[in-house]
This record gives C-alpha cells, sequence and structure tokens, in this order.
C-alpha cells in the first residue's frame, strides 16, 4: 500500500496540479471516450482494474496518514517537518487522483464493447473514487484550516513577546533582535508552507460533475440493455407460441387425413361388396 503511493504513475517531478485556492490552478481531467477501440479487451480490462483498485487504496492509505498529522497540528510537535511530511503525502496522493481518472477515462472506453458485469464494475469503482476523493478533500480542508489558526495563534505570540521584549529589555535590544528576527524568518518559511498546503486541496466539485457524466452514460447504458432483454424475452416467448400453434395445427390436420383414409376403405369396402354380390347373382 505504501510502495503504490511513494511510486505515483509517470516519471519526473510530482505534479501539484490541483488546488482550490486562487492562486492554484485546478487541472482539466476530460472523461471523453477514447478513440480508437474497436473491440473488447479482458487483459486491459482486468490490467486497469487492478491499477485503479490499488491507486484507491493508496490514496485511502494516505487520507489515514493526513488524520495521524491532524492530530498533531497546534502541539509541540508542530514543526515544519510535518508541515513538509503533509505536503509530500498531498503531492503524491494528487498525482495518484489524476492517475485514476485518466485510467477511469480508459476503462470507459474499453468497456463499451463489454459485458453488463464490466459495466457494474466500472460502475462501482467509480463510487469507490467518488467516495475516496470526498473523504481525502474533506481532510485537506481540514488540516489546512488548523495550520491557518495555528499559524494565526503563533502570530499573535510573536507580537505579544515583541512587545514585551521592547517594553523590559530594551536594553538588550540587538540581541533580542537577532533571534525575534530569527523566529521571523521561520513564520514566514511557516506562512509559506501553510499556503502551499492550502494550494494542494483538490477542488472535488469539479473532478465530481466530470464523474457524474460518466455515471450518467453508464445508467443509459444499462437501460438500453435491460430494454434489449426484456425485448428479447418477448420475441422468444411469442416464437413459443407460435410454434405451439403450428403443432397444433399439424396434428389437427394429420388427424383429418386420417379420417378421410378411414372413411375412404369404408366405402372402398362396401362398393367391393356391392360388385361381390352382383356377380355372385
Amino acid at each position: 500500500m505504501s510502495q503504490a503511493l511513494n511510486n505515483p504513475t509517470g516519471g519526473g517531478a510530482p505534479h501539484r496540479d490541483y488546488g482550490a485556492t486562487a492562486e492554484s490552478i485546478t487541472p482539466e481531467v476530460s472523461f471523453a471516450a477514447p478513440g480508437g477501440s474497436s473491440g473488447f479487451s479482458p487483459t486491459e480490462f482486468m490490467s486497469l482494474s487492478e491499477d485503479i483498485g490499488h491507486n484507491i487504496t493508496a490514496v485511502l492509505s494516505s487520507t489515514k496518514q493526513l488524520e495521524k498529522q491532524l492530530k498533531l497540528i497546534g502541539t509541540p510537535k508542530d514543526l515544519p517537518t510535518l508541515r513538509d511530511k503533509v505536503h509530500s503525502i498531498n503531492t503524491k496522493t494528487n498525482a495518484k487522483i489524476q492517475t485514476i481518472t485518466v485510467d477511469l477515462q480508459r476503462l470507459q472506453g474499453v468497456v463499451r464493447h463489454g459485458d453488463r458485469q464490466q459495466k457494474l464494475q466500472l460502475e462501482k469503482l467509480t463510487r469507490e473514487f467518488h467516495s475516496v476523493v470526498e473523504k481525502y478533500s474533506n481532510l485537506q480542508r481540514r488540516i489546512s484550516s488548523a495550520m491557518r489558526q495555528s499559524y494565526q495563534q503563533a502570530l499573535g505570540s510573536e507580537h505579544e513577546a515583541e512587545v514585551s521584549v521592547r517594553a523590559e529589555l530594551l536594553q538588550q535590544q540587538r540581541q533580542e533582535q537577532a533571534g525575534l528576527q530569527q523566529e521571523h524568518d521561520m513564520l514566514v518559511e511557516r506562512h509559506r508552507q501553510v499556503e502551499q498546503i492550502e494550494s494542494d486541496i483538490i477542488d472535488v466539485n469539479q473532478i465530481f460533475t466530470k464523474l457524474s457524466g460518466l455515471v450518467h452514460e453508464q445508467g443509459e447504458q444499462m437501460d438500453f440493455i435491460e430494454n434489449s432483454i426484456e425485448q428479447t424475452a418477448t420475441n422468444v416467448e411469442d416464437g413459443h407460441s407460435e410454434l405451439a400453434k403450428a403443432a397444433r395445427s399439424r396434428q389437427s390436420y394429420r388427424r383429418k387425413i386420417l379420417i378421410l383414409l378411414v372413411i375412404a376403405v369404408i366405402i372402398g369396402l362396401i362398393v367391393t361388396g356391392i360388385i361381390v354380390a352382383k356377380l355372385s347373382s
């Protein structure tokens, strides 16, 4: 699970494309059906399904890791290393989510030529992805809010400490200023880290809007399949009824032929008897 998180698909530096702040840019994720597919590939279906399942598990694992980090915010363990770790988890997980959206798009194109079971599998994976991303995005917002609040508290404490130092320890101003400058630099860096983590937040509404189009299209395909099955069942029943009628007609026809033959034989016997009687007299 952790291995899947630490090795996001695609080489190079990890992308930080998702975000909900003014400075961030939300990626354009398209769910248009890919062209060039002429048939159903079981191998590709299995491969994509497994990859999507593994990546969804990785996103869920990242969410649990972030939950642990959230509990440390505002405590003595709220250090730059913690914020760096949160940012690292966000970066890798956002890349996983982007990979899942692309794989779901590919899987949709594959199952267009698959059966009902494959389409149900796609719908199940889409629902799982929807649920996991929603939980992950909500947790990101909680972490961002907690870090912003912790930063504001630290900023207030810095201001109070600065006023106190200037009033009571004016003679040590130069020495204290050096310490305050260092603390200020740390707060500037902390502010940068908080803004960086805020920019990691996924705009989940945009992804879900695109996913809703995919789910709606799946529903139309399922309705068409069910209507086709019902029509086929009706045609089969009508065929059985026509065959039964034809069988009854053939039996009636055979009975009529048999009766006519019996009558013909009786008539023949009567005529033969009459002829024999006349010849005898």
